[in-house]
């Protein structure tokens, strides 16, 4: 039961880093600027919907991949690790992605797919995450994986549905602190993932 609650808190931490849903409000607001209620509320939803299909088909068919490709856990650790590394890197030097500022012309519905669900919701580092977390697991733990993406989604969906309410009263500067707080932690944990890797390929780091 133990390892069971450490295995779905540290799951949980990874998500709720890298998709920070308080960091990622000011983006949800540039995108559906001009947009009405009930549009910002169709684009939150499908947005949610196809964010949480493509992680869960990654994460079902994550082991798959592996095998129908070759790639050995340590490899994709290192990699992915790396990836990871360098979105919190990013975060922390506050490099701010172009998808935040497409938005100029008339509002398109179509952003809930993309950007919004690709790449910024389920993008590169997302999906290395719940592949890390579900490469050489049981098919239990698998399904804790989707669950707690779910719950992270349901907490997105949530947090855009308020978002006006929520950068009106925090601040663009606390969300900025947030970012920076969340961009370590995914910093950290793209580290531990590449020493894991590390020590997977070479037992003099054990």
């Amino acid at each position: 039961m133990d390892e069971t609650l450490t295995y779905c808190i540290s799951v949980f931490t990874g998500f709720f880093a890298i998709m920070n849903p308080l960091s990622n409000i000011p983006i949800f607001l540039s995108l559906t600027e001009g947009a009405s209620k009930e549009e910002k509320q169709r684009v939150n939803k499908k947005g949610i919907l196809v964010a949480f299909i493509i992680i869960a088909v990654f994460t079902v068919l994550g082991k798959f991949i592996f095998q129908i490709f070759g790639i050995t856990i340590p490899a994709f650790k290192i990699t992915g690790g790396l990836l990871i590394f360098f979105v919190g890197f990013d975060m922390l030097q506050s490099r701010k992605s172009g998808v935040k500022h497409l938005k100029e012309t008339n509002f398109d519905e179509n952003i809930a797919v993309s950007p919004l669900a690709i790449p910024i919701l389920a993008g590169p580092g997302t999906i290395v995450t719940a592949m890390n977390f579900t490469s050489n697991t049981s098919y239990v733990n698998i399904g804790l994986v989707i669950l707690i993406f779910g719950l992270m989604c349901l907490l997105t969906y949530i947090t855009f549905s308020l978002s006006d309410f929520i950068a009106a009263k925090i601040g663009d500067n606390v969300i900025s602190v947030i970012g920076k707080i969340m961009g370590l932690i995914i910093a950290i944990i793209g580290t531990t993932m590449v020493i894991q890797g590390l020590k997977l390929t070479f037992d003099f780091l054990n």
